[in-house]
């Protein structure tokens, strides 16, 4: 017993030193150590009071000026740009959905044996692999980065993510409709179609809302290589060294994906039912949110 709980402690122990060389490694590969970042913290301070510009409210409350924030968001037209970065994301989406749905289900042993479904399965696993920001790129020469590349690189990267995930939830349909609609005598279509599909389609709409708020995250950071939308006034901004403008962009931005997210959160939560995970609070939307960013961005 007592040996056991000292190599039990022992393997812990290791696991937790083979972490902090991996840390360390990469602080050291990243340059973190190098003193020449640190020079620039002088700067960095007076760009937060740019960032956040203080105001006394009532003559007595110090607070953030607000109103600089909003009349920025009026000048610059934000909510037309946010409209651009939606409609971005959703086209992609629903132009990537129908051939997910149909990857996923060629990827299926069901429907394409054993080795073939795997061809369709590796073409799902290369899309995803390329993060959308570079699809964005391999469509250049259809014009250029433009909300039409940052729209067809969505829907590329639509078709493998949400195609593997299809694909997973087609493995863990129940074989009772299958069979029963085969029985019949009915074609193959007609078996996909009947037995299979209609036991994925709640799980098909669910993972398409999820799918959506990634892809509006995807959006901005293609907006910001100059594929329209939100991102587009974030780069400008930020190369004018406007900080509170671009903070006022920020703030747009994050306002933006909440939104998509509750609505998008609110259906999963009606299709799923009992699934406390999908039920999320506002407090839990907007604590968790920069981590879903940075997660989307580096797709």
């Amino acid at each position: 017993m007592k040996r056991t709980r000292l190599l039990r402690r022992l393997s812990q122990l290791a696991i937790v030193a083979l972490i902090a060389v991996l840390f360390v490694g990469s602080l050291v590969m990243a340059g973190f150590w190098r003193e020449a970042w640190l020079a620039y913290w002088p700067e960095f301070v007076e760009a937060l009071g740019q960032y956040f510009p203080p105001k006394l409210y009532f003559g007595l409350i110090p607070f953030v000026d607000v109103g600089r924030y909003y009349r920025f968001v009026n000048e610059a037209g934000l909510i037309g740009e946010a409209g651009i970065t939606l409609a971005i994301a959703l086209a992609g989406t629903i132009m990537g959905a129908p051939l997910a749905l149909l990857f996923g289900i060629l990827g299926n042993e069901r429907v394409t044996p054993f080795p073939l479904n795997f061809l369709f399965r590796g073409v799902m696993s290369i899309i995803r692999s390329i993060p959308s920001l570079v699809w964005a790129l391999i469509y250049v020469p259809l014009g250029g980065i433009s909300p039409v590349t940052a729209t067809l690189a969505i829907g590329t990267d639509t078709i493998g993510e949400l195609g593997r995930l299809l694909t997973d939830e087609l493995e863990e349909i129940d074989d009772g409709p299958i069979e029963g609609i085969r029985s019949t005598g009915a074609a193959e279509p007609q078996v996909i179609t009947f037995g299979m599909i209609t036991q994925i389609v709640r799980p098909f709409i669910a993972w398409a809302m999820f799918i959506l708020e990634n892809n509006v995250r995807s959006a901005v950071g293609l907006g910001i290589i100059g594929a329209g939308g939100l991102g587009v006034t974030l780069s400008i901004e930020q190369q004018t060294f406007q900080f509170t403008n671009m903070m006022a962009t920020i703030l747009f931005i994050v306002l933006l994906v909440l939104s998509v997210e509750m609505v998008s959160q609110r259906v999963r939560s009606y299709l799923r039912e009992g699934d406390d995970e999908e039920r999320s609070s506002f407090y839990q939307l907007v604590v968790g949110f920069p981590e879903r960013m940075s997660d989307s961005l580096l797709k």
